[in-house]
Formats: structure tokens, C-alpha cells, sequence
């Protein structure tokens, strides 16, 4: 789905593939969020296809959080060109599940070649601006991209919606103020990790006051 000039978002519908929204900035670095699951991993395939690319034209993969429905692929690029960031808490994360699950997590095919930090990010001349949004996972980050007047929120806030804190690394108090940290954000476009994305401004900012009036009573 193209959602701007330079923004793709291969989007998912179906709640039985539990994957995540896939989104692509095809700009002077191409950078790839959230690539979802190994064996789901075709349906972003195809759509980079379409775009003429592939994986090996990928610069960056950027994971909002280490959750496997948004970061298994990142394994299918350890041999390509592509850098692969995400923040050190959630990094902590993988190692923790590589000694719970043993050799079915191969632990070096996830290894970052950067942490994303709190603070700005930029990447051959894309500047955009870090987050740290715990809650749903420790080191759950969102990406504003302030050219674009746009969020990618992960599993942080969706339509209508917010992320489990119930998860291991989770907080219920935690994932209410980074929800209130991203409202104060000018946000034209919510960019979530599930679910339907959001293009008007005005909608973006009813969502938010609805999650908080809806959903914070139960975390």
C-alpha cells in the first residue's frame, strides 16, 4: 500500500497471521521497520517485489521492539547489506529468550549493528527522532519522522487500541505514560504495529484521547 511518495506500508488484515504491519521509507537510505515473521516474511517479499527491490536493497531494519511476530525476519538479512538496530533493553530481551529456547533462537543471526537510542536518528540525510515507549516491551521504541509528520508506534497504541502490558518486561502505569508522551507529538500519521493506520491529523488526535478515556481504566 503506498501511503506517501516515499512510504509503503505492506499491511496485514488477517488476525489468524499474526503478523505486524511491515513499513518501508524508500528515500536516500532504504529503511525497513518491523520485517514481522520468518515464515510470513513473503508477503513483505512480494510487496518490496513490486517496488522492483529486494531484500539485499534493504539499508536499515529497524525493530520497534523484540517481539517475534515483529522481529524474527531480521535473521533472513544477516547476509545481506542491511543494519539492523533496536533498542539495548529489548536487546537484553532476544538474549533472554535465546537461553529459554536454546538452538531453535539462533542468537547471532539477531546481534544489532546499532542501538537505537532516545534522541535523535538520522540516516543519509532521513532525520528522525527515537522514542523510548516501554510498556509493552522494555525497550519498545516509536520513530517520528517530523518531515512526514509521521509515528510509528509498534505495538505501543493502535486504532482504537493499545498493547498488551501483560508480557514479559511489560507495565500497565509505564505503557500509560508513553502513550501520553506521543500524544503531545504533531502527528498527522499513526503508524502502528497492528491494525489500521490512521491519515488525518485530527483522527490521530481522537485516538489518542479515546484510548486513554477506553483502555487506561484497564492496565
Amino acid at each position: 500500500m503506498k501511503i506517501l511518495e516515499n512510504l509503503q506500508g505492506f499491511l496485514w488484515s488477517s488476525m489468524s497471521a499474526n503478523n505486524c504491519n511491515t513499513y518501508l521509507i524508500d528515500g536516500p537510505a532504504r529503511v525497513l521497520i518491523d520485517p514481522g515473521h520468518t515464515h510470513l516474511f513473503g508477503h513483505v517479499e512480494a510487496g518490496l517485489g513490486r517496488l522492483g527491490l529486494g531484500i539485499e536493497d534493504i539499508d536499515v531494519v529497524i525493530a520497534t521492539h523484540c517481539h517475534p511476530d515483529h522481529v524474527e525476519a531480521v535473521k533472513l538479512f544477516e547476509h545481506h547489506r542491511a543494519l539492523f538496530g533496536v533498542h539495548e533493553e529489548d536487546w537484553n530481551l532476544i538474549k533472554e529468550m535465546g537461553m529459554v529456547l536454546g538452538a531453535s533462537l539462533d542468537i547471532d543471526s539477531y546481534v544489532p549493528a546499532f542501538f537505537l537510542k532516545e534522541g535523535n536518528f538520522a540516516v543519509k540525510g532521513l532525520e528522525f527522532q527515537v522514542i523510548h515507549t516501554p510498556g509493552h516491551s522494555p525497550g519498545s521504541i516509536s520513530l517520528y519522522w517530523p518531515e512526514q509528520k509521521a509515528l510509528f508506534t509498534g505495538d505501543v497504541i493502535f486504532k482504537e487500541g493499545l498493547g498488551r502490558p501483560d508480557l514479559p518486561g511489560g507495565d500497565g502505569s509505564t505503557l500509560k505514560r508513553s502513550i501520553k508522551r506521543l500524544a503531545d507529538l504533531n502527528v498527522e500519521r499513526l503508524l502502528p504495529g497492528h491494525g489500521d493506520i490512521i491519515l488525518d491529523a485530527s483522527e490521530v488526535r481522537t485516538n489518542f484521547q479515546r484510548v486513554e478515556q477506553f483502555w487506561f481504566a484497564y492496565i
